[in-house]
């Protein structure tokens, strides 16, 4: 090997990795080696590795060569590699100075301890360190990715997919859904199911109520949304759709539900956070297909809509943003959409509020293609803007824990990377 060639790669690794035109990228070779032992270094429990520091990785020429065929078919990554040693051009200057939000240090740590599919996952409420993962064969994991990443529990119950879950607002609580046509509700500290609520067909999303806890919503392929009363578990209201609810959110307020439908409509329904009474008031199209919704995400504030705002996420990849009128009707209008490639997967979305506070509207997204991608839907003809390489399999769920500092996303393998953003000013 070219000894200045070598010398430049190791630079590149000790480099963060940061927005350019090739997207982040990570050790793909080195992830999917990860399971041989290798360098990464496991939690005593076995429960969850810590990505090297890259800086510290230590390859044979054998491996380099690979690593640098892997560069080569990213699209021009194998020179920017070779210049990182030598000194910055101003276009690269400008590039970290203008969006300093895309930048990572790499991966955090790795739990791999999952044998199926990871579906689902999500960071405690308000917390940026308590992680939750549920998976194809009914398993729900509870982690820390603070030092050391471990599995803090591992919470045996449902017999199949699990279709969603929800922290409480205190998170001692998670409440969970499945294709077994149940609803359970879990103590964190403990690990175990303190309540379990049979329904007559599959539970395919769920939600607290943000004011009220003692109240949860389901939705389900019975074409319903559920209230239940959390601590007898009883359904003390119900309301009837047109198809099966697969996603749904909530606004802060505990006003409105929004929810999504196998067809493709989504649903603004008036909630009586006393009570927990149901109305529906708005029916909108969120495309032209009649495919699934797999992600409703409600977030308080956007800066280019200067509203709440709702994105959607549909089996067939099309992305759509609304604004919501702050009326007593919830009202959704289109602002823009997004067209992705159809999938197979019930692969999920996710704001990116903290990046949207510079210019544009971001949003992150898994795909089968084993890549994470940022997309900014302020721009219709540029909108994917980075990704991040790692998985060896579909990428399904991604999840931002409070303050945005590291993004957790899962695979069809039943891999979970946790990602950490570099620090910026």
């Amino acid at each position: 090997m070219n000894p200045t060639h070598w010398c430049s790669w190791e630079a590149f690794l000790g480099q963060e990795w940061r927005c350019n035109d090739n997207g982040y990228v990570a050790y793909r070779n080195f992830l999917l080696r990860r399971i041989d032992g290798g360098s990464a270094q496991s939690t005593p429990s076995n429960s969850g590795r810590w990505a090297p520091s890259p800086v510290h990785a230590i390859l044979s020429e054998a491996d380099s060569w690979n690593y640098m065929r892997d560069l080569r078919s990213n699209s021009g990554v194998l020179n920017q590699a070779i210049s990182i040693g030598s000194k910055q051009s101003d276009t690269e200057r400008h590039v970290r100075f203008a969006e300093p939000a895309y930048s990572f240090v790499g991966v955090h740590c790795i739990f791999d301890n999952c044998k199926a599919s990871v579906t689902i996952l999500k960071f405690g409420r308000a917390n940026s360190d308590l992680l939750a993962y549920g998976a194809a064969d009914g398993s729900l994991m509870v982690c820390q990715v603070s030092e050391p990443p471990s599995v803090l529990q591992k919470m045996i119950g449902h017999s199949k997919n699990i279709t969603d879950f929800d922290f409480s607002s205190n998170n001692q609580y998670i409440a969970s859904c499945s294709l077994d046509k149940t609803v359970r509700v879990w103590e964190i500290s403990k690990g175990t199911c303190i309540r379990v609520v049979y329904g007559v067909s599959s539970q395919l999303c769920i939600c607290f109520h943000p004011v009220n806890n003692n109240l949860l919503l389901v939705g389900n392929a019975n074409k319903e949304i559920n209230a239940i009363n959390f601590s007898t578990g009883r359904v003390i209201s119900k309301l009837n759709f047109d198809d099966a609810v697969t996603a749904l959110d909530i606004d802060h307020t505990g006003q409105f539900i929004f929810a999504g439908d196998a067809q493709g409509y989504i649903y603004t329904v008036s909630v009586n956070s006393h009570t927990g009474s149901l109305s529906r008031t708005h029916k909108n199209k969120s495309s032209k297909s009649k495919s699934p919704i797999t992600t409703i995400q409600y977030r308080t504030f956007s800066l280019m809509a200067r509203c709440p705002v709702l994105l959607s996420c549909a089996q067939d990849g099309n992305l759509s943003f609304f604004s919501i009128t702050t009326d007593a009707k919830g009202y959704l209008t289109l602002i823009c959409s997004l067209k992705l490639a159809s999938r197979v997967q019930t692969i999920r979305a996710s704001f990116c509020p903290l990046l949207s506070l510079e210019k544009g509207e971001f949003i992150v997204t898994g795909s089968e293609d084993a890549n994470v991608y940022f997309y900014d839907l302020a721009r219709p003809k540029n909108s994917c803007v980075n990704k991040l390489q790692g998985h060896g399999s579909p990428v399904i769920g991604v999840a931002w824990n409070h303050g945005e500092n590291f993004l957790a996303s899962s695979d069809s393998d039943g891999t979970v990377i946790v990602w950490k953003r570099s620090k910026t000013s």
